[in-house]
């Protein structure tokens, strides 16, 4: 097998244990394959089980959580912090995302109403303690393929010379006050350097340390992409911009999908890992 060579490494890793509420950077994780360790087992749902995000309620990036494992400390502006130990999964309700139906652990009416107090709605937060109940795409998969409460995809691959590109084009148009955006706005896991702009688009599978990854396809951004992870607040970019240089099939894109293969149990990626394309 020949493999391409392009010098690429990973320059920061990134998790995010409440879906739609702030990430937290790592300078190693763990690899399971639903995602990295801890990523959005945690999600905040409406009443009748369907996913509250800050698509919906931009308060909510404005949440950080702090997890380590057994419990989560979370906090707020305006709000007191609050520790929410994981959920025995004894009791399950039906929840959704993606369109998926499946089950998860509540956390309690005492989370239910911090999260109340911050989205200013009635919301709750669940668990997913069996990662494996929720399959990902079988367009884009293979039948033993699992994902948490992500979007559509166990990690999500971003590259800074992409947004460097990106930024560009935002700072020559119509609403460069904006720019330049960071890469929190885009939520990935995983962020390389070293390789070209938009040069993403073509890998197929690549190597990070000693994992393999498939990339299933592009990512397609929404407007969550426009809420200012700092300070909630709506903009228009990078939306914009992206449907004027990044429009096909629809819909705009930013970053890749990662699905990773058969990962061991304590397989671990790094910061500074060489990422290599395999094709």
């Amino acid at each position: 097998m020949h493999y391409r060579y392009v010098p690429l490494n990973i320059t920061r890793i990134r998790r995010y244990p409440v879906k739609s509420c702030r990430g937290e950077d790592l300078t190693k994780a763990v690899v399971e394959p639903w995602g990295l360790a801890g990523d959005r087992r945690w999600m905040v749902v409406s009443p009748d089980g369907s996913p509250l995000t800050a698509r919906e309620r931009p308060p909510l990036v404005l949440v950080t959580p702090s997890f380590d494992g057994t419990a989560m400390t979370l906090t707020a502006p305006g709000a007191p912090a609050l520790t929410v130990k994981v959920p025995d999964g004894n009791d399950l309700v039906p929840v959704n995302v993606g369109g998926y139906d499946l089950q998860a652990a509540p956390a309690g009416d005492e989370a239910a109403s911090w999260f109340t107090q911050v989205a200013g709605e009635p919301i709750r937060l669940v668990y997913l303690d069996d990662p494996t109940r929720r399959r990902v795409n079988p367009d884009y998969s293979q039948d033993d393929d699992r994902v948490s409460f992500a979007d559509g995809y166990p990690l999500l691959l971003t590259s800074e010379a992409s947004l460097a590109a990106l930024n560009a084009l935002i700072e020559a148009g119509p609403h460069s006050g904006e720019a330049p955006l960071p890469m929190t706005r885009f939520r990935p896991n995983v962020v390389v350097a070293g390789s070209e702009a938009w040069a993403e688009d073509s890998w197929h599978r690549l190597r990070i340390g000693d994992l393999t990854f498939r990339v299933p396809k592009g990512c397609d951004r929404c407007v969550f992409t426009t809420i200012d992870p700092e300070t909630a607040a709506k903009g228009k970019e990078p939306l914009w911009t992206l449907a004027r240089h990044r429009r096909w099939d629809g819909k705009v894109w930013f970053g890749v999908n990662l699905i990773p293969d058969d990962p061991a149990p304590d397989a671990v990626i790094r910061v500074g890992d060489p990422v290599v394309i395999l094709s």
